[in-house]
């Protein structure tokens, strides 16, 4: 889920749309990807139906296609713009809005049990360039959610360091939404 909040953060910085049509679309993944047989592992295809939306020869793929295409696309979209956004981040913090179930050890006497908050955290950006290098090392979703939860502890529940400091961790458990800004 924070793999897919940093992506939707990263379509938002577009300057430009990405290709709307079919043809299109296949073009630029034949740009980016070199040949037809390198598209059709991407999507999951053969290489003759890459050349044959390429060609125009069929208009309309299945739905699960379609979607494999629009992502692949946008995945790949505006490198540059989203490596100076990112750079941006990295250098000013992020802004995670979330509602989540949020667990936490304690000292004895102070309760621990986990309940649903919404909650809108600006996170440093120490917190922003761990989690775009956990993201680029190929980290799961647990990793870049520890992250957040450290940073979480840190500001929000510990402000800064201001109270709450018997707590000693924080997770995140159930995620209803995550939303990233930066």
């Amino acid at each position: 889920m924070p793999w897919d909040a940093i992506e939707h953060a990263d379509r938002e910085a577009f300057t430009r749309e990405p290709p709307k049509t079919l043809q299109g679309r296949i073009n630029y993944l034949l740009r980016q990807l070199g040949t037809a047989k390198a598209v059709a592992v991407e999507l999951g295809i053969t290489a003759d139906s890459v050349n044959r939306y390429r060609r125009g020869a069929r208009k309309h793929p299945p739905k699960d296609i379609a979607s494999k295409i629009d992502d692949a696309v946008r995945s790949r979209w505006q490198p540059q713009v989203r490596k100076r956004r990112r750079k941006q981040a990295a250098a000013s913090g992020i802004t995670v809005e979330t509602r989540a179930r949020f667990g936490y050890t304690a000292p004895v006497g102070t309760t621990d049990n986990g309940r649903f908050r919404r909650l809108t955290v600006r996170l440093p950006a120490t917190y922003a360039q761990r989690l775009f290098d956990v993201r680029d090392s190929g980290a799961s979703d647990q990793q870049m959610r520890d992250i957040i939860a450290e940073g979480f502890k840190d500001v929000y529940f510990q402000d800064g360091g201001g109270r709450a400091m018997g707590i000693s961790d924080v997770a995140i458990n159930d995620i209803d939404y995550l939303d990233l800004d930066y």
